[in-house]
């Protein structure tokens, strides 16, 4: 029998999803890992993106415990999240052409890079050109989104395109369009959102297929540890040494 109660019903719809993206995604995720394995191989440097609440999901692997050292958070001012004021602010500065390519020049990324963007609709212009000035900088990029927006919604970009069309790996969220997973009468609006919830279980299994790729190949994975466990700090600092060419979070 299924939960009538709202927490149990939106915990189901959650765990629905991420069935639903372990089985439909898997290829994905592995190609997206390796696609990261092969940047950190051949000496390149990995980005993370997100605006507004899709921003959660990309700082979730950077400078995190058990998680990727090399994985860097590219900024978007007044874009990362909701601490800017007025916090409507953020979602106007997602619609506007030119920001992504003044971000990326400002930025280290460069040819032999990988950027994963993340962006439940893909539909604005921020991660859309984010996507395109990356590519066209001879960086690899990977998209995180809903691709039913795509089908539901209309572009936001000149191009009318979407993120997931300027990507070399899609990872697809499922999220169904307007991100609210529950329904009542007595409600006058949808609520519940999972984007969160599934895009940054996307994330870390990517980062883990990554971790196990870079094993395989006889690659010590450059991971951190938890400065809450015994020794923790100083395997951070022989890490952090070891890649600071790549890390630019601690500069």
């Amino acid at each position: 029998m299924s939960d009538r109660k709202p927490a149990g019903q939106f915990l189901d719809a959650a765990i629905t999803l991420l069935q639903r993206v372990r089985e439909e995604e898997a290829d994905g995720v592995e190609a997206a890992g390796t696609l990261l394995a092969d940047t950190v191989c051949a000496g390149g440097r990995l980005f993370a993106f997100g605006a507004g609440h899709s921003s959660l999901a990309a700082q979730d692997v950077v400078y995190r415990a058990g998680g990727l050292a090399l994985m860097n958070l590219l900024a978007v001012p007044g874009a990362v999240g909701v601490d800017v004021m007025p916090a409507t602010l953020g979602s106007a500065l997602e619609r506007v052409d030119g920001l992504a390519a003044a971000v990326l020049d400002a930025s280290p990324v460069r040819a032999g890079d990988a950027l994963v963007i993340v962006s439940l609709s893909g539909r604005n212009a921020l991660p859309v050109e984010m996507a395109l000035a990356a590519r066209a900088a001879g960086a690899r990029v990977i998209g995180v989104t809903s691709v039913a927006y795509a089908s539901e919604t209309a572009s936001r970009h000149s191009s009318g395109t979407f993120l997931k069309d300027h990507c070399d790996v899609v990872l697809d969220s499922k999220i169904a369009v307007g991100d609210a997973e529950l329904s009542l009468d007595t409600v006058p609006a949808p609520f519940a959102p999972a984007s969160t919830v599934v895009t940054s279980a996307l994330m870390q299994a990517v980062m883990a297929t990554t971790a196990a790729v870079l094993a395989e190949r006889g690659v010590e994975p450059p991971l951190l540890r938890s400065g809450n466990v015994d020794g923790g700090h100083e395997w951070n600092d022989r890490v952090l040494e070891q890649y600071g060419d790549r890390i630019f979070y601690r500069r």
